[in-house]
């Protein structure tokens, strides 16, 4: 008889790049992201900005869903059980930027 998966167990499916900094770094994704937004202020040289995080979600979002996408070859219900989404929002988001994938 198979086991069956859990929720709790579905990080195990992610990409161990998405889970653990490779082995040549010692950055996690936050650290990524935390460095990557402390530079891009500093580069504002005192411009204002006013919709920051749709910037970030607009260039992080896409390759996420790319990413995933390409993992489970295309498989939108398990990209979106990946992401802890619905079918339907992964279909959402995919169209709002444009991402086509064979299912």
């Amino acid at each position: 008889m198979a086991a069956q998966r859990t929720d709790s167990q579905q990080s195990e499916d992610l990409p161990e790049q998405l889970t653990a900094p490779p082995a040549s770094h010692a950055r996690t994704l936050r650290e990524c992201v935390s460095s990557t937004v402390e530079h891009y202020l500093r580069d504002l040289d005192g411009y204002e900005v006013n919709d920051l995080y749709q910037v970030v979600m607009g260039e992080v979002e896409p390759p996420l869903l790319e990413t995933l996408l390409d993992y489970t070859h295309g498989n939108q219900t398990r990209a979106a059980r990946l992401l802890g989404l619905s079918r339907s929002t992964l279909r959402k988001k995919m169209a709002h930027y444009e991402i086509r994938r064979h299912t």
